[in-house]
């Protein structure tokens, strides 16, 4: 754990507590950018959902993409928004620990990071790491897996825009405005278009499908359908209407994932 960061591990978010380290964890790791290489990327991939390798690989990587993406965004989004942190995370300068099933569990960062020198102007200011990380990361996979940035970017926005959620139930809204932001501005000040923006809506159904009559819907899916035997997403945007409620629907890595 980065000793910097050990405030923002409490209650449910205590399992985020080893996510982020140094090269001074001793836990086997290698480079991210030696991951998104073919040959271990494949093994991974393999390792993740035996049950599934040769079919659509873009399923698989998008599947196995969530993963990465809901360990590393919580965090990272705490860190900047809760403490006012700038984390390194430069791909080529980080390590990721991985799990027998091939799935990360952590990030080996190059340092502990450090507080804004001052007050970010905006919310691409506050989370440029993580967005110029999530840039490279995706545009690679994208191109290894021959699968759309887009469906990447929504799995991101997905977890990214669940994750403010949570953390409005615990913290004042004035700590989130950069989270927000980050999501509801089309394009940056430079004119580029941010892949963030809106990436879930809320659309009215019947209280007997959901008690608040709100359906969390991704505006982009994320294709896992065409890998056998899973079905959409409770949250897919090719659905007419979400699945029938049975409960809470928004473990991170449920089937509404």
């Amino acid at each position: 754990m980065i000793a910097a960061l050990a405030p923002l591990f409490f209650g449910e978010f205590v399992s985020y507590r080893d996510v982020l380290t140094t090269f001074d964890d001793p836990r086997p790791s290698l480079p991210v950018r030696r991951l998104l290489q073919t040959a271990q990327l494949d093994e991974v991939l393999q390792c993740f959902d035996p049950l599934h390798t040769g079919q659509d690989r873009r399923a698989l990587a998008s599947q196995w993409s969530k993963h990465y993406l809901v360990r590393l965004i919580p965090p990272v989004v705490a860190a900047a928004l809760v403490l006012g942190r700038r984390l390194p995370l430069a791909l080529d300068a980080i390590e990721v620990v991985l799990d027998e099933q091939g799935l990360p569990l952590a990030f080996k960062l190059p340092g502990d990071g450090e507080q804004f020198a001052a007050p970010p102007s905006d919310a691409f200011q506050r989370f440029a790491e993580l967005t110029e990380h999530l840039q490279m990361f995706i545009q690679i996979l994208a191109t290894e897996t021959r699968l759309s940035p887009k469906v990447l970017w929504s799995n991101a926005g997905n977890y990214l825009e669940w994750f403010v959620g949570e953390m409005g139930k615990v913290l004042p809204q004035s700590l989130l405005v950069h989270g927000h932001e980050l999501m509801e501005r089309e394009r940056r000040a430079d004119g580029v278009r941010n892949p963030l923006f809106r990436p879930i809506q809320y659309v009215q159904v019947s209280q007997a499908l959901r008690p608040d009559g709100l359906w969390r819907q991704r505006r982009v899916c994320c294709i896992r359908y065409r890998l056998d035997s899973l079905e959409h997403c409770d949250n897919c945007p090719l659905l007419d209407q979400p699945l029938p409620y049975t409960g809470d629907l928004w473990p991170p890595l449920s089937t509404g994932s």
